[in-house]
């Protein structure tokens, strides 16, 4: 996972003024963590309450399908003074141990820290859920560790929830004709069943089988 939260940081605390609910306390929390990371524990599950967990606004260029703690939760993450395999240990616990939320801010979060490939178990575990707020986090820009089989996984899981395709990070760029074959597969079983592949799978099935025909 690669690290770019110096961008990262103005652009969530732009999205984030005036609509956090407590700015005095996420301020304090953020320079709590860049001195004292342990503090975090404690931080992370208060972030909800503290801030809110209102949706931020649809302008918010990247930011699609966020919400306050979202934002809230990757700046703390980001303003940790921890690096390497011991943020990759404290961004795991507060997964591990974390409420459907506070995972979802994780996983927000991986592709902007500075773990390696320490996210990709975090990934794998939201993609075997069965909860659509972290599937959808899942298929975000942390899903680009992911290979190309997992990932078409991941894709066809979310036509399966019918959650919207969009929350897919890389879609046009990593969509071939395996995915195709899958969502192929997937439409004339739903048609035998009497049922209906979502719009947008449909949509990309048409446009995967256009591009073959070139």
């Amino acid at each position: 996972m690669t690290s770019a939260m110096t961008g990262l940081d103005r652009d969530l605390r732009t999205a984030l003024d005036g609509v956090v609910g407590d700015p005095a306390w996420l301020s304090e929390a953020l320079d709590r963590v860049s001195t004292d990371p342990g503090a975090v524990t404690a931080l992370f599950p208060a972030v909800g309450r503290k801030c809110g967990r209102g949706p931020l606004s649809a302008q918010c260029p990247g930011l699609a399908g966020w919400t306050v703690d979202d934002a809230a939760r990757v700046l703390l993450l980001s303003s940790l003074s921890l690096r390497g395999a011991h943020l990759a240990t404290e961004v795991a616990a507060l997964y591990r141990y974390g409420d459907a939320a506070e995972k979802r801010g994780v996983l927000r979060a991986l592709s902007r820290l500075d773990i390696g490939g320490a996210g990709l178990d975090l990934v794998l575990d939201a993609l075997r859920t069965n909860d659509p707020r972290l599937v959808a986090a899942a298929l975000g820009p942390c899903a680009r560790d992911l290979d190309d089989a997992m990932w078409r996984q991941g894709v066809l899981k979310c036509v399966f929830m019918e959650i919207p395709l969009t929350v897919v990070d890389g879609l046009a760029e990593r969509a071939d004709s395996e995915l195709a074959r899958m969502l192929a597969g997937l439409a004339a079983e739903r048609q035998a069943a009497g049922r209906h592949m979502p719009a947008d799978a449909v949509a990309l099935l048409a446009r995967l089988t256009s591009t073959e025909a070139y």
